[in-house]
């Protein structure tokens, strides 16, 4: 992808700071002891055209909601991911770079004080009055809410049904059609990162709205099998020279971050397709 493409995707994106610097965090600066120099996120975002204002507001409001915590060396501020943020951070990884796993049966949901709104972003479907459900991977619940466990769930209307999927599938077809046609092997180091790093913004702002419904409930269409493909190949593709230009500008609190750790070669290894 030339350089030149870069800010067209970047517009078709509509990028938040705060969510792209969230996205970098999550790529970048957690498998890598989770903290960052602030120039060294200016520039990253300056290359995907957010200016150095809207970073700085943004990470107050990061710091404010309690996901990120500064401190200073010298002249130099420095943000670290909080402790109480890791484990959202963790289950985004889970999914970003992790091996498929299916789901074991369902999870029927009845929880009166549960808003439809609020189900939606926890990937429930509604099923009516205050009745939800889910693939059951063993998520936890709220206080108050009665799951009920099932193998098999039979319904009159396709159990697909319950949920938008036709808003996910727009999104994985705008996902494809803005990164098929990136070659990794023809960009400079600088710009493999940061073709990664819109890659994973783009594929996270579809994927953790996915219930990851199993295979025979999914309508014939459905394109979440090959956006993965595509997020696995190109991720993969783009990793080294990456990985370098990380290794070569990336500052944390004891200096450049290293190109490779035992967390980013688990995440390489998850994304690797299944022998």
């Amino acid at each position: 992808m030339p350089k030149d493409q870069i800010p067209t995707i970047t517009q078709e994106l509509r990028l938040n700071a705060a969510a792209f610097i969230v996205t970098i965090y999550g790529d970048v600066v957690v498998p890598r002891g989770g903290v960052l120099w602030t120039g060294t996120l200016i520039d990253l975002c300056a290359k995907v055209g957010i200016s150095e204002s809207l970073v700085r507001t943004a990470v107050s409001r990061l710091v404010a909601a309690e996901q990120l915590a500064g401190e200073r060396i010298g002249r130099r501020s420095f943000y670290r991911l909080r402790s109480s943020a890791v484990a959202t951070f963790m289950q985004a990884a889970d999914l970003l770079y992790g091996p498929d796993r299916p789901a074991r049966g369902w999870q029927i949901i009845h929880d009166p004080d549960l808003r439809p709104e609020d189900a939606r972003r926890q990937r429930m479907g509604h099923m009516g009055g205050p009745v939800f459900i889910r693939p059951d991977r063993n998520q936890p619940l709220q206080p108050g809410a009665m799951v009920f466990h099932a193998e098999t769930v039979t319904t009159a209307e396709p159990l697909a049904g319950f949920w938008d999927l036709t808003a996910l599938r727009d999104g994985y077809d705008l996902f494809m059609a803005l990164f098929r046609a990136i070659d990794p092997s023809a960009l400079s180091d600088p710009d493999a990162l940061v073709t990664r790093l819109l890659l994973v913004h783009a594929y996270r702002m579809v994927l953790l709205r996915d219930p990851r419904l199993p295979p025979e409930h999914l309508p014939a269409d459905w394109n979440g099998a090959e956006a993965r493909a595509l997020f696995r190949r190109l991720y993969l593709g783009l990793t080294p020279a990456a990985h370098r230009h990380i290794a070569a500008q990336c500052e944390g609190t004891d200096g450049l971050l290293p190109a490779e750790t035992d967390a980013t070669q688990r995440r390489r290894s998850g994304l690797l397709p299944p022998t």
